[in-house]
């Protein structure tokens, strides 16, 4: 009996999936928090063992699956040559195994070189960006939680054997930052 398999992949955890898929009968639903800059991806590596010959695999859009055009058309061949359909909703395309549509493949691989294009233009303009603030000066990354006044006092009870939880707590730090600090440089 063929299943009809959702995945959905949103870029950070704040950003909502619930739109993506809506509306669609599924059977089962994978998804991802994470980058599409690779396939590397634990719930897409699920997806992929979970589906079996006959099973039809929805996608909201080709960028929600891969963001390269050789991971995008390697994760369909591979998919479509085990007897999987796998069916892009946006762009209303579904890839089914033995089935060759030129203008299909046109249109596939030229939209997958869209969103290709669209990442590499986003990592130049990160790039950009970071080289600025740099030149101007501006300190980049999470500002510092504690003053070094405050790490020295940490370390000086720490080294009087108070206890790191307690001291944590504290301060408004977790343990894992206490043992930074107290780490030899």
């Amino acid at each position: 009996m063929s299943a009809q398999i959702g995945y959905i992949r949103v870029s950070s955890l704040d950003q909502n999936t619930e739109r993506q898929l809506c509306g669609i009968t599924l059977d089962r639903v994978f998804e991802d928090k994470a980058s599409a800059k690779d396939t590397k991806r634990p719930q897409l590596q699920a997806c992929l063992e979970y589906l079996r010959e006959g099973d039809t695999l929805t996608v909201h859009s080709i960028d929600r699956l891969a963001r390269n055009l050789e991971d995008l058309q390697r994760l369909v061949r591979e998919l479509t040559g085990r007897g999987v359909s796998v069916r892009f909703l946006k762009e209303n395309l579904t890839f089914q195994a033995g089935e060759n549509n030129p203008m299909q493949t046109l249109m596939f691989q030229m939209l997958g070189a869209f969103a290709q294009f669209e990442r590499s233009l986003i990592r130049e303009r990160q790039r950009e960006g970071i080289a600025l603030a740099k030149k101007e000066g501006r300190r980049l990354g999470r500002s510092k939680v504690l003053t070094p006044e405050q790490e020295e006092a940490i370390k000086q009870r720490a080294a009087n054997h108070e206890n790191k939880q307690a001291l944590a707590k504290e301060y408004g730090i977790s343990r894992q930052t206490i043992y930074r600090i107290l780490a030899p440089v």
